[in-house]
């Protein structure tokens, strides 16, 4: 079938979508974008509340929502969802994998069960729900598949390395994938998406030995940015998306000057992650648990996070700007013969 684009249907079929880490932060805004285009989507999170206040939000739009309470570290139950969710809806066309953790803290204060847990949902699980999607996708050689990328998947920083492994973890096994269904001339899609600091609530509520309270190194950008450039990638056949001039110059400086970097985030990298404020004594903790707290797609910092990105606007309509800038260029070069 073609795909209509924006319209969230496949010729006047409704998209079935699958999201993981769906409850909130950005999986919570992903949820939202695809409510908009009346999307059937499956919910996966730990926590139910939250599932259930974000299955009526898509209900709320005229789509349809199944939820799983499920870990994303338990591949079994992921495989289980990725069926259920066809049986209710049909086949999977576009599957997400956006859960993560961290923990904020020196590698010499993470204990190994931490790091591992770390890594086991934001990794491992982005791993299990692309292999759900292929085992459904590859036998009828259609679908997409997106990666919930960062700007960390390139360029490291102090005090998160277990996500910052994760997240390169993510590059080098998509990369794997990718030339996989080349030899085998799969039209399945896989891409993926780099985000830059969001105002997302898991700097309220993820494990953190830091005297004060985290936060996302500026600029900071509410998640709906990074969820209209995460829709529009799944519509489209890019390679990569990179959301945020700050993504781009994280990524790109890595190139150029890792060493630089290196010295730089040693310097100035543990003051930008934290505020002013100390941690609380009863602050939530949801590396292992969820947490029964009301969030939702947004976190703390509204007042300084950015809703719009002009890096991004561009990015996504890079046809159209190219050609009135070459218009542009051209005008220009016309009036300044003229005029000599």
């Amino acid at each position: 079938m073609t795909r209509v684009k924006g319209s969230g249907q496949l010729n006047g079929t409704t998209e079935v979508v699958m999201i993981t880490g769906a409850s909130a932060g950005v999986g919570r805004a992903i949820t939202r974008e695809f409510a908009k285009r009346q999307a059937s989507i499956g919910l996966i999170a730990r926590g139910k509340e939250r599932l259930a206040a974000a299955k009526a939000e898509v209900e709320a739009q005229g789509g349809r929502a199944l939820v799983f309470p499920i870990d994303v570290a338990d591949s079994a139950a992921v495989d289980r969802a990725a069926q259920t969710l066809e049986n209710e809806f049909g086949p999977i066309d576009i599957w997400i994998n956006d859960a993560m953790t961290t923990i904020f803290a020196p590698l010499s204060e993470i204990t190994p069960d931490e790091f591992k847990r770390a890594t086991e949902v934001t990794y491992l699980g982005c791993v299990y729900g692309t292999m759900a999607a292929l085992k459904r996708m590859l036998p009828r050689d259609k679908g997409t598949i997106v990666q919930i990328g960062s700007a960390l998947a390139y360029r490291s920083i102090p005090l998160q390395a277990p996500y910052c492994g994760a997240k390169h973890a993510i590059v080098g096994f998509t990369d794997s994938l990718r030339c996989e269904l080349i030899h085998e001339h799969s039209k399945v899609h896989v891409t993926a998406v780099h985000l830059p600091a969001l105002n997302t609530p898991q700097f309220n509520w993820c494990r953190t030995r830091l005297p004060r309270h985290p936060q996302p190194v500026p600029p900071i950008f509410e998640p709906e940015v990074a969820a209209r450039a995460i829709y529009w990638a799944a519509h489209h056949k890019r390679r990569e998306v990179f959301v945020g001039g700050s993504t781009m110059k994280a990524i790109y400086g890595q190139d150029v000057a890792p060493a630089f970097a290196d010295w730089y985030l040693g310097q100035t990298g543990y003051s930008a992650q934290q505020t002013s404020q100390p941690v609380s004594p009863d602050r939530p903790d949801n590396l292992f648990e969820p947490v029964a707290a009301d969030y939702a797609a947004n976190g703390i910092f509204t007042d300084v996070a950015k809703s719009f990105s002009g890096q991004n606007w561009i990015n996504l309509r890079r046809v159209p700007v190219s050609l009135i800038a070459a218009g542009i260029f051209g005008l220009t070069a016309m009036l300044w013969k003229m005029k000599r």
